[in-house]
């Protein structure tokens, strides 16, 4: 299913999405993408055996995150990242959070 968002590229016009459309497309990515506490954003963490990979890891999603021009929030940590994606131009989700998603999700992160 995050397939055909892989090959998708943020869009510079969008709309914030309804809840169920949010739900839908956040059964389109991994499951391990969960919608914060406000329903304005989505997030997952990510966890690595050492400080290096989890660099590795925040590299490689800055350059998708540039690549897109649709950045998330991060959180860094020695061996965990958080990433919670959020359009703020919209107050909350866009189907760019979920393409930028899918696109992370697509990385052999190395985790534990």
């Amino acid at each position: 299913m995050t397939d055909s968002l892989r090959e998708r590229q943020c869009q510079r016009e969008v709309s914030l999405l309804d809840a169920a459309t949010a739900e839908h497309w956040l059964g389109r990515i991994d499951a391990h993408w969960s919608l914060t506490g406000d329903a304005r954003g989505i997030r997952r963490d990510f966890k690595f055996k050492n400080y290096y990979h989890t660099m590795a890891f925040v590299n490689a999603l800055a350059w998708i995150a540039h690549q897109q021009d649709h950045h998330p929030d991060l959180f860094v940590a020695y061996n965990r990242c958080s990433v919670t994606f959020s359009t703020h131009s919209v107050g909350g989700l866009s189907e760019n959070d979920f393409i930028c998603a899918a696109h992370v999700d697509s990385l052999d992160a190395g985790q534990d």
